[in-house]
């Protein structure tokens, strides 16, 4: 487990994982350079637990972390954990008993509940998701997905395709591309823990942060390309999650990107990448700048005829959804037009319509009708 300035939840996540019915197990803390308190309440936690192993070093970061903890690592299985979030009782045993009943399985994750920086519930549970589904060269890739803090592996899989790599916002996909090569995943249907949900800071709702977690997102699965192929792969060393980091403008992201690309991945990876900002903006309070959209649109228009049929419908959506909510925005009218292009004006402005002018209920019984009528 990492932490890192994790005093507030420590404590409770701790006592989590001590009571958990598995217990035999070898508790292994990084703490990342902590300078809240978190280093005192891991001394007291460990005097009086012998399970417990704290591993101290200057602040690095969360690959780094996780891969000092992984090197002491030496049970045949590692389950994740987050400094804030909590697991069930049962929740290694029963992860631990999937593993052991399916030998053709590196990974598993489970379904959580929400609960807020209180530990609140939110009355939410995380969405399942089937690894399976996962495709990289859709637009954007198809991650696979297995919920990171509640994660349990075979220990040889995760040190044979080498631990973490240094992935800004897509550490997690990254390994499960290279597990993958190993083994299936699998996500458990039953929910085992606590996800705590917090408010996003100030610089984690920036377009610019969206910029770098879809850059990443999509290298990964990029990397996983190229290991298909046979042709070498990216190298996700420090020097280049700094140089990402530093880097703010969606043409500049892309063309670090197009260093590890060439001929069409390129296309790809100008369509994937704008797709996948698109989609964030959608979810997330991201507003792109016209720079952005110009980007966008040139990526559509070039990049059209490597979607399939089904993945072009996916992408008009994204563009649908994004667009409306932006012309909802105060100030971004014209951009919002502009990101839906001509031929999705008379769409975006009728969906604009219908969103405001009915009343929630009415416009959520519409949805429900017209689902039902496409279901048919």
């Amino acid at each position: 487990m990492p932490v890192y300035n994790s005093a507030s939840y420590l404590s409770e996540t701790l006592q989590s994982i001590q009571a958990q019915t598995v217990q035999n197990i070898r508790i292994i803390i990084v703490d990342d350079g902590s300078t809240d308190g978190t280093s005192e309440i891991l001394a007291k936690a460990a005097a009086s637990d012998s399970r417990i192993e704290i591993v101290t070093q200057a602040n690095a970061g969360i690959v780094a972390a996780l891969n000092a903890g992984l090197e002491r690592c030496t049970a045949p299985f590692v389950a994740r954990h987050d400094a804030d979030d909590l697991s069930d009782p049962e929740r290694f045993a029963r992860q631990i008993d999937y593993l052991e009943r399916h030998l053709d399985c590196v990974a598993t994750s489970c379904m959580a509940r929400h609960i807020d920086a209180d530990g609140k519930p939110l009355g939410t549970i995380t969405r399942f998701k089937d690894p399976d589904a996962a495709d990289a060269w859709h637009i954007p890739a198809r991650e696979p997905y297995l919920m990171h803090p509640f994660l349990t592996m075979r220990t040889e899989a995760l040190k044979a395709v080498g631990g973490y790599r240094a992935v800004l916002g897509a550490e997690d996909s990254d390994l499960y591309w290279r597990l993958r090569s190993n083994g299936k995943l699998h996500n458990m249907r039953d929910v085992m823990g606590d996800y705590r949900m917090h408010a996003g800071s100030v610089s984690s709702q920036s377009i610019a942060h969206g910029r770098r977690l879809a850059l990443g997102s999509q290298l990964a699965a990029l990397s996983a390309q190229r290991r298909e192929k046979g042709q070498p792969d990216i190298a996700f060393d420090n020097a280049l999650l700094v140089e990402i980091k530093r880097t703010e403008e969606l043409v500049d992201l892309y063309r670090i990107g197009c260093r590890f690309a060439e001929g069409e991945e390129r296309r790809w990876l100008a369509l994937a990448l704008s797709i996948k900002i698109i989609e964030l903006c959608f979810y997330r309070p991201f507003e792109p700048t016209a720079a952005d959209i110009r980007f966008m649109r040139k990526a559509l228009d070039q990049g059209s005829t490597i979607m399939t049929p089904k993945n072009a419908q996916e992408v008009r959506e994204f563009l649908i959804a994004t667009a409306t909510r932006l012309l909802l925005k105060p100030g971004y009218q014209r951009l919002a037009l502009k990101l839906g292009g001509p031929k999705l004006v008379p769409v975006i402005l009728a969906r604009t319509a219908f969103r405001v002018a009915l009343p929630d209920s009415l416009r959520t019984r519409i949805k429900r009708i017209i689902g039902r009528s496409v279901a048919a």
